[in-house]
């Protein structure tokens, strides 16, 4: 019997935290049609937000020294454009980056969710190695399935306008000329490159966030994380994607450029840049990017994390 209370205490802990166990479910794991919703409602908003910076780095991007240069700077771009197009021009392309950023966000915290709740562990918590190959996945599969054709498209709007007689009228008879004149594979120059860049991107950030969170939460799964906080932390891992793979950026737009015939490979792209115009050539636009990623990730994970919570009262999943 003196036995006995050291073999009850320790299997009623457990009880105790099976009790628990559901309420820390709850709050660890996204039912992933939750995180698809959420998703494409935080994409859409995001980018009605932050499209002129995305704008402005895509232009100076494709200025290419050897054209020469059109632009002397950020302020330049803006001002030429503004000049000749009006504050509408820094929205042009604004339709296809819309249309493919509602589903690129779905598809990316959808495919995150349903990784991340197979590799979490029994507690429900996602160490930072997981939460880096589950943003791998996510960032993969938001390449092959929107962001390329999406990004393809978009530059090419952008491209377009730099040109003295614009051929694109719209949205949908950019992507009917696109395709008509360079058949599907038209909309999905550079997939390399992209599921590099998005690949690299999503496993960054996700590897960031969930650490911070972790770190955050200490030992409480359960403590709530205000939209403030999230947001510092996503404009963190914004941030650390940006000086991770902004050469993979320059790279991918060369790539789904106008002139992209003038590469045959991304490695040929690559390789041609640094030859052409050096070493500092794959930091273009970096600060432009760096200013709209770190708006982005931060907007996008603040109104994820509130939609979320709105859906797990009105939807419930368990």
């Amino acid at each position: 019997m003196s036995g006995q209370p050291r073999f009850v205490s320790p299997f009623f802990r457990p009880q105790c935290l099976a009790a628990a166990a559901p309420a820390a479910g709850k709050a660890k794991l996204t039912h992933p049609g939750k995180a698809i919703l959420a998703g494409g409602i935080a994409g859409g908003i995001e980018i009605c937000i932050t499209f002129p910076t995305e704008y402005v780095k895509t232009q100076l991007q494709l200025d290419e020294k050897a054209n020469p240069p059109k632009y002397k700077g950020i302020a330049d771009c803006v001002k030429q454009t503004v000049n000749g197009h009006g504050v509408r021009g820094l929205y042009r392309g604004l339709s296809s980056l819309l249309y493919g950023s509602i589903p690129k966000a779905a598809v990316r915290f959808g495919v995150f969710e349903f990784l991340s709740n197979k590799m979490r562990d029994e507690s429900g918590r996602l160490d930072s190695t997981r939460g880096l190959l589950c943003g791998l996945g996510a960032g993969v599969a938001e390449a092959v399935l929107i962001v390329c054709p999406m990004e393809t498209v978009k530059v090419k709007f952008i491209h377009d306008q730099t040109s003295a007689n614009p051929k694109y009228k719209g949205f949908f008879h950019g992507v009917r000329e696109i395709i008509r004149v360079e058949g599907l594979k038209g909309t999905y120059q550079g997939l390399t490159a992209t599921v590099l860049k998005q690949g690299s991107n999503q496993a960054i950030r996700f590897y960031v966030m969930t650490s911070l969170r972790n770190w955050y939460k200490g030992d409480d799964p359960n403590k709530a994380i205000n939209p403030l906080i999230t947001g510092v932390f996503g404009a963190v891992a914004g941030a650390a994607s940006v000086f991770g793979n902004t050469p993979l950026d320059v790279v991918k737009t060369r790539m789904q450029g106008l002139e992209a015939h003038k590469y045959k490979s991304t490695l040929d792209c690559a390789m041609k840049i640094m030859k052409h115009e050096g070493p500092k050539a794959f930091y273009k636009g970096t600060v432009p990017r760096l200013g709209r990623v770190c708006m982005d990730v931060a907007i996008v994970f603040i109104i994820y994390e509130e939609v979320v919570k709105v859906l797990n009262i009105v939807w419930k999943t368990d």
